[in-house]
């Protein structure tokens, strides 16, 4: 698929990633020099990112007005978390923040615990990933703020960057989602009310405290202000980090990074939790959470893939399904027993030909697998699977029915850590 996008297409000059270098991390007087010093937080900071239309960019889409409202109204002690454990393998824009403009997200963290009357702060990134852990202690080790950020590492899983996740590692337990409720801002950290953001979040939030909610909103929709990043992979011809107008057409996302380098068949938005479209209907849909969902789509962490027609997207899927199945919390029938099962029936369809059988099995399962979790992890994968079968119908059936086709001896698009391990120990 090619073709020129239309709609909101202005590409205002950066705000988030203005003072990027990918040279090295910008320090704090380079950082100060390009967006300024941070003003005094206060509560009133509620009310002006509430009135920006600010929504979380880690994936929910939550105002973040209201979340900070709903910490900063209850009583005694409290805690901020920024989540930077970028679980999602094909999204790389809280990295990008993190190693390059570390700052910005710190003032981010020091200013939302200034406005909600938070004493205590935490910065997670995944505990395996040393140099970023250590560059960031480099950060704040820069800074002089009345709050003392700690740079914590948690377990590299996929499960492990979920909010309530975060919460029961830093309170001692396993990385592992909780039930709800209660929610982080009702109990959390040490049991006191919690705010949980996103880095990119956060960073956001570091600007609309100096600049305020009137120039945030002179970006993107009424409806859906602001910018966002976007990770765009797949075959464009200049796959990266991109900050684009909420509202922009997923079309012209993709053209920023070059356009396509092949002919396209499909495109995964949303990242794994996401959903597969055809490219057809993608190029036009506007970066948007109502705009993607309308079409079935989401619009997630800001993840944009795009599949050529030389790859199997039946085969892509399989493999992330593989990898999810085996990222699984394992405190529930869906994870332990419902995506091992689904992984098989999806590499049978994929590289084995399902014999006529597959397609019907997959419908008897996932129902059983859908709704039914202790924590939203099998719903991503179903919600995954659903999109793929869809959007690949007629390839679905062939495969069913012929065998594998000529894609699956492509080598895989999407990126799956330790897919060969994975393989042998299905």
């Amino acid at each position: 698929m090619t073709g020129a996008a239309t709609g909101l297409v202005r590409f205002q000059p950066p705000r988030l990633l203005a003072g990027l270098s990918y040279q090295r991390p910008a320090d704090l007087a380079a950082h100060e020099r390009c967006y300024g010093p941070p003003p005094r937080a206060t509560p009133r900071l509620i009310d002006v990112v509430d009135a920006s239309g600010l929504t979380g960019r880690g994936g929910a889409g939550f105002p973040t007005g209201r979340k900070m409202r709903s910490v900063a109204t209850r009583r005694g002690r409290k805690v901020v978390v920024a989540n930077g454990a970028e679980g999602e393998p094909a999204s790389s824009k809280d990295r990008l923040l993190l190693t390059r403009l570390p700052h910005l997200v710190l003032d981010g963290i020091v200013l939302a615990a200034g406005a909600i009357g938070a004493d205590d702060a935490y910065l997670c990134v995944h505990e395996d990933e040393a140099d970023l852990l250590a560059s960031l202690d480099v950060a704040v080790a820069e800074r002089r703020d009345p709050l003392r950020v700690r740079v914590a590492g948690i377990p590299g899983r996929y499960v492990s960057s979920e909010q309530s996740a975060i919460v029961q590692y830093l309170n001692g337990g396993p990385g592992k989602p909780t039930y709800s409720p209660p929610r982080p801002h009702e109990r959390g950290v040490r049991g006191l009310p919690t705010l949980v953001n996103n880095v990119e979040t956060l960073a956001h939030l570091a600007l609309i405290a100096r600049r305020g909610d009137r120039w945030f909103r002179s970006a993107g929709l009424p409806a859906a202000p602001g910018s966002m990043l976007a990770t765009v992979s797949g075959a464009v011809c200049r796959p990266g980090v991109y900050e684009v107008e909420l509202g922009t057409p997923l079309g012209a996302a993709l053209s920023q990074a070059g356009g396509p380098a092949e002919r396209l068949s499909a495109v995964l938005v949303g990242g794994y939790f996401g959903a597969w479209l055809p490219a057809q209907v993608a190029w036009p849909l506007p970066l948007t959470h109502a705009g993607l969902k309308g079409a079935g789509g989401a619009l997630g962490a800001g993840v944009i893939v795009a599949l050529p027609e030389s790859s199997c997207l039946i085969a892509e899927t399989a493999r992330v399904v593989r990898y999810l199945a085996g990222e699984g919390a394992g405190q529930c029938g869906p994870c332990l027993f419902g995506l091992p099962a689904l992984a098989d029936a999806m590499s049978d369809l994929a590289f084995h030909g399902g014999r006529g059988r597959v397609l019907g099995q997959l419908s008897a399962l996932l129902p059983l697998v859908e709704r039914r979790g202790a924590c939203r992890h099998p719903d991503g994968v179903t919600q995954l699977v659903r999109s793929a079968l869809r959007t690949a119908a007629d390839d679905a059936r062939r495969h069913d029915e012929a065998g594998p086709c000529h894609g699956t001896r492509r080598a895989p698009l999407l990126p799956v850590p330790d897919y060969e391990a994975l393989q042998e120990d299905a």
